[in-house]
């Protein structure tokens, strides 16, 4: 089989990448190693920047999105007792819109198999050959059958553990990471929202976020040893720590409900500062990750891709490989900027073992800092909302 590009992997990165490929004319094939079933039932959190929105809309895959989620135009702060907002829309004139990360890929899958694309699912043994060449080739095994793709481009959007960032040489690799003693251990219950926005606490017994999934079901999360078992903890137990860490000193508090889910998840900010390797380039997860607290993972991987279709574009209409040959240097100045942003997120919100009272109280000026400065305030709203400058 002969395709224009190859793409790895089909989450949001490879699953839109291909759909704004084809709205250009330009032809794909998206190979993935799990079925249909499986990426549309795994339950990620999803904040959408206002650029994503936007991209989606444009794409004509964001009806439903506009339709279901619920569109914030701030969140609170809560520490020392009490909540204080953040007024994204009057800081920037934009806004946020909180939408399931596997929402948005029912949504794409939908597009694309109306659309009569090449979706290949439940796909193993897959290898690249020849990245370095005109001819690249990703060879896979599909229903029982050994295939081989030769295209123009290989896309790696397959995460962290797949094998497209594996296939840059290692000593051609730069690679950055850090990782953090702590985790989050996240809930999903049945009940009404706790609030009409998100809370971020910060507590001396750790981290806290209060999210709405529906008018129904509501997602939380707070900070727990990444070893531990949710097996440790009752509903009973769960519910005194969220009030503890987020309750407010005048009333406000949480409302329980039913918990029907339990998990625990690591956290870490990694990042390979090469995003290219010939023909093959990297996208989303493969090439980088930051913790959930700057709610950055997903639109990382949109900014990519919105790169990548330019660069693309321009190839194969222009004849142009100028921005290809840029694509790193392009994208990772956004991917440091959110990195950094997601960095200072965790680090002034969460509980940091052996953090002396001085430390500790530090992050609580700085929480108050941001809370009552309009220029600090803004700051914090431009990099929530995808607007800061890079």
């Amino acid at each position: 089989m002969r395709t224009q590009v190859g793409i790895i992997g089909a989450g949001p990165a490879g699953l839109l990448l291909s759909h704004l490929l084809h709205l250009r004319g330009i032809e794909s094939v998206v190979l993935e190693s799990r079925s249909r079933e499986q990426i549309e039932s795994t339950i990620r959190a999803g904040v959408l920047e206002q650029g994503t929105m936007d991209l989606l809309t444009d794409a004509g895959v964001g009806a439903r999105m506009k339709a279901e989620g619920a569109l914030h135009h701030g969140f609170e702060l809560a520490f020392e007792g009490k909540r204080r907002r953040i007024d994204l829309t009057g800081l920037t004139g934009h806004s946020i819109t909180v939408y399931a990360q596997h929402e948005v890929i029912k949504d794409l899958v939908a597009a694309r198999v109306a659309a009569g694309a090449a979706l290949r699912f439940n796909v193993s043994d897959t290898s690249l050959r020849g990245l370095d060449t005109e001819t690249p080739s990703i060879r896979y095994r599909h229903e029982g059958e050994e295939h081989e793709l030769q295209c123009d481009f290989v896309i790696g959007c397959d995460g962290s553990q797949g094998v497209s960032r594996a296939s840059i040489p290692h000593a051609l690799r730069k690679d950055y990471e850090r990782v953090y003693p702590f985790g989050w251990f996240g809930i999903l219950c049945e009940g009404p929202p706790s609030s009409d926005e998100l809370i971020y606490a910060r507590h001396d017994r750790g981290f806290a976020l209060v999210s709405t999934r529906s008018a129904h079901v509501q997602r939380m999360y707070f900070q727990c040893d990444p070893k531990d078992s949710v097996d440790n903890w009752s509903d009973d137990r769960i519910w005194a720590e969220l009030h503890a860490r987020v309750d407010s000193h005048d009333g406000q508090k949480i409302v329980d409900g039913k918990i029907f889910q339990k998990n625990i998840v690591g956290m870490r900010s990694f990042v390979s500062a090469t995003m290219q390797h010939g023909r093959l380039f990297l996208a989303g997860d493969a090439a980088h990750i930051v913790p959930p607290t700057g709610a950055k993972g997903m639109n990382l991987a949109v900014a990519d891709v919105r790169v990548l279709t330019r660069a693309l574009d321009a190839f194969y209409v222009e004849n142009r490989s100028d921005l290809l040959d840029s694509y790193s240097e392009t994208a990772l100045k956004r991917v440091w900027r959110a990195e950094h942003f997601s960095y200072w997120m965790t680090s002034m919100m969460h509980r940091i073992e052996g953090a002396s009272p001085f430390e500790q109280q530090l992050q609580v000026a700085e929480l108050e800092y941001v809370t009552t400065s309009r220029a600090a305030a803004t700051a914090m709203a431009e990099n929530y909302v995808g607007v800061a400058p890079v």
